[in-house]
């Protein structure tokens, strides 16, 4: 399992990477593997701000469709248009091309209740 060290975790498996004021948020390769084979990203919130653990958009499987949680409150600034045909990128590369919104970040001090890749690896176990 790859929890790489220059992100944070939430426990809804979303992972973020603060570069600023800016953050790339997808989901980790657990959820990813979790999921299976991913046919669709739905993320309609381009230039919404979105509370931190609301909704941002969705992701489905060929078993299931789960919810896409925000780990910190921000504006979506862009999302992945990538994934609109290639949603196969976030089983292949869950943590780079496989990306899903980035946001301005509203409240940096969210970022510290958020857990660091140990945690996130004990936590999946």
């Amino acid at each position: 399992m790859n929890f790489p060290e220059n992100l944070k975790y939430t426990k809804d498996h979303e992972w973020i990477k603060v570069e600023g004021d800016m953050a790339i948020i997808g989901i980790t390769d657990f959820a990813q593997g979790e999921l299976g084979d991913i046919v669709f990203v739905d993320i309609q919130s381009q230039g919404e701000t979105i509370a931190q653990n609301e909704v941002f958009g969705t992701v489905e499987a060929v078993k299931t469709v789960s919810d896409l949680y925000m780990p910190v409150s921000g504006e979506v600034v862009e999302i992945n248009a990538a994934l609109e045909n290639s949603p196969e990128l976030v089983n292949n590369d869950a943590y780079g091309e496989g990306w899903m919104v980035k946001v301005r970040i509203s409240d940096a001090s969210q970022l510290d209740g958020l857990m660091s890749p140990a945690d996130y690896a004990s936590m999946v176990g």
